[in-house]
């Protein structure tokens, strides 16, 4: 799975400097209980889990259910410690991942 993403950070902060991170995704989110034209259920499509981590350390996490809005859009803050990657990586309901890195520099 290739999910389109967005994500909006900035590449550089000061040493203990608080960042706001935002990211959306480009998912349906099918609950499972709407119906096409022809009567048939939508099978359930919906992204389970969303995980971020920092130099290796995980700062921001969401379990999300089928009540979670089309697109999901979250917004965090993040205390700039060191330089490191932030890696952004969503997980639909079958396991599988939509996985994207950005670098932040810190001086």
């Amino acid at each position: 799975m290739s999910l389109p993403t967005r994500i909006v950070m900035p590449a550089t902060a000061r040493k203990g400097q608080v960042i706001e991170i935002k990211t959306i995704v480009q998912q349906p989110m099918e609950t499972g209980y709407r119906r096409d034209h022809r009567g048939a259920v939508i099978p359930r499509d919906i992204i389970k889990r969303v995980v971020v981590t920092y130099a290796g350390n995980e700062v921001f996490t969401v379990d999300a259910t089928q009540g979670i809005a089309a697109n999901p859009f979250f917004s965090f803050h993040l205390k700039a410690v060191e330089t490191g990657d932030v890696v952004f990586t969503w997980i639909d309901e079958k396991g599988a991942e939509t996985r994207q890195a950005r670098r932040l520099q810190v001086s």
